[in-house]
């Protein structure tokens, strides 16, 4: 018998938000619009910490990024080192932000994640498992939500939130913690006012209605997915009674210079408002930067666009939390499907390379200013401390706060763990 459970593998804006029609029997419905707004408290950042991951689409090369080799002749490329404020480590020039930061972030340079295919490389760097068809396992930022998102009792918003992309679903822990999807950072959240044309009036009645329909279909043990949505729309009512929450899916308000040092893109903007988002409590947010699959022309893609924006809003988003004092309680993490080929292709790009490569960890107690592993002088083999995704896993879950032996049971009574045979990597925890 299959352990399979359909599930969505993101939750839209549409999704979650379209059916304002939506059952609402954890809130009253005369409360459904304005009345939480006058009264609504302030959410309390508490002990559960939260995670950020900077989710590079498409494959980053650790050739041009994190780990040049310009003394080699055949796969070095244009791209020359610096220096950073972490002692002995250099890296692409084209990063000379994120280069001051670095004292607040780790290195690894010795990743293998043996994936090469786009799909199930985000589904692996995502879940620390292979692919199966037997099972849909939880990306462990919707882990972390399923395990500290409940603590943050106050808290209107998702536990979960993905920016510029779906983000990778809950999977067998269900819909209810799937992130909520933000397409554009830079317009504005749908649905989170009334329908025109709908009165206060009309929606109590169609919420009662609703919550008939709701209780009577619940009540008949159709399975946890029916719970799941009732879950998602008590959410959503709450989500537009809130005025601070709305206040966090949105960026008007900020200032004119702390828009400008994020950068104005959809990545720079997905990044401060991820700040935003951990600052209010949310436990996962994911910001995605796409592009990154550079079979062609790669160079001037990377110099001219990817890297510029990359370094406005990694660089401004640590010095950011930092200065708030909210680094120490969020862990951030920078990693793509997998890296790309040390050769460079006739096409002046490079291809697919989940072999040996690197990701960036930082934040929530990780070590910053270490280098972890290396390859050799041409970057194609790894020549000290293998990493794999897992152990990436569990570096992030001790850092989280999280027992390592963190164990569910599928639907089908199947066991499995969040961390399964990874291991911390102890230059950083």
């Amino acid at each position: 018998m299959s352990d399979h459970l359909f599930v969505p593998s993101g939750m839209s804006r549409r999704h979650f938000m379209g059916h304002l029609a939506a059952s609402a029997m954890a809130v009253p419905a005369a409360h459904l619009i304005g009345a939480l707004e006058a009264n609504a408290a302030s959410p309390v950042r508490s002990k559960p910490k939260s995670c950020i991951l900077l989710w590079m689409a498409g494959g980053p090369s650790h050739m041009d990024t994190w780990n040049l080799k310009p003394d080699s002749e055949k796969n070095g490329g244009p791209f020359k080192p610096i220096a950073t404020s972490a002692n002995g480590i250099s890296i692409c020039e084209h990063m000379p932000n994120i280069a001051k930061q670095m004292k607040h972030l780790s290195v690894i340079r010795s990743l293998n994640s043996k994936e090469g295919n786009h799909d199930r490389g985000t589904y692996m760097l995502h879940t620390g498992y292979t692919p199966n068809p037997t099972v849909v396992h939880p990306s462990f930022g919707t882990s972390f939500a399923y395990e500290l998102g409940p603590k943050h009792e106050g808290l209107a918003l998702p536990h979960a939130i993905s920016i510029n992309g779906p983000g990778v679903g809950a999977g067998f822990l269900g819909m209810a913690y799937s992130p909520f999807v933000v397409q554009n950072p830079n317009g504005k959240v749908a649905n989170l006012e009334p329908p025109t044309g709908v009165d206060e009036s009309r929606m109590v009645r169609r919420l009662s209605m609703l919550n008939l329909v709701e209780k009577n279909f619940i009540s008949q043990r159709r399975g946890q997915g029916s719970a799941d949505h009732n879950a998602v729309y008590n959410k959503t009512v709450r989500m537009m009674n809130d005025r601070k929450t709305k206040a966090s899916l949105s960026l008007d308000s900020e200032p004119k210079e702390v828009r400008d040092l994020y950068g104005r893109g959809s990545f720079g903007s997905g990044c401060l408002m991820a700040r935003k988002l951990v600052e209010m409590g949310v436990t996962f947010v994911e910001v995605s930067l796409g592009g990154w699959d550079t079979h062609a022309g790669a160079f001037d893609t990377l110099s001219n666009r990817l890297l510029p924006e990359l370094d406005k809003g990694m660089s401004a988003l640590v010095a950011d939390l930092d200065q708030r004092g909210l680094l120490d309680d969020t862990v951030i993490a920078w990693m793509g499907d997998f890296g790309r080929t040390p050769r460079i292709n006739q096409d002046a790009g490079r291809d697919h390379w989940p072999r040996s490569w690197s990701m960036v960890l930082g934040g929530g107690g990780i070590r910053g200013g270490q280098a972890v592993g290396d390859t050799d002088k041409d970057g194609i083999d790894i020549t000290d401390k293998p990493v794999a995704p897992m152990d990436v896993i569990a570096t992030m879950t001790k850092a989280m706060g999280l027992d390592l032996g963190t164990q569910w049971t599928t639907p089908r009574g199947r066991p499995i763990k969040l961390v399964d045979a990874g291991t911390p990597i102890k230059e950083l925890i």
